[in-house]
């Protein structure tokens, strides 16, 4: 399993998996846009490249997360594919996917929120709790 919804009052929560760190954050995306856009409506007709530093791997998660929020906000794009490569308190991403309708939304996500909000190591996988405002 990559990721799980969670039923949370007035928001949308998800607990994400990985076997790393990387597919922790590539999974996390994944469960972003299965949130948020119908999946049929999104071609793979463009990549975009996301750059984040954080200090620690929680602020990173948070930080590639609103990357993602502001593309789908801002440029009306939304992701297929996902890989993620994380070193040295930085994250470089590739995005391939393309731009959607407003048709295509499910729900409007308003903010990524620290409510709850983090990464654990459990079983010998990573493990990330995610509430996003709608």
């Amino acid at each position: 399993m990559k990721y799980r919804f969670i039923d949370h009052t007035a928001d949308i929560a998800f607990e994400v998996y990985g076997n790393s760190l990387e597919e922790l954050f590539e999974n996390s995306a994944y469960a972003f846009y299965e949130a948020f856009v119908k999946s049929e409506a999104i071609r793979e007709e463009e990549k975009k490249l996301v750059k984040v530093e954080a200090e620690d791997e929680d602020l990173l998660l948070y930080r590639w997360l609103n990357e993602l929020l502001f593309l789908f906000e801002t440029q009306f794009f939304a992701g297929k594919k996902v890989k993620v490569k994380i070193g040295n308190k930085e994250l470089e991403g590739e995005i391939i996917g393309g731009k959607f309708g407003r048709e295509a939304v499910k729900v409007e996500p308003k903010a990524i929120t620290m409510h709850k909000f983090g990464i654990r190591r459990e079983n010998g996988r990573f493990v990330a709790f995610i509430v996003v405002d709608i």
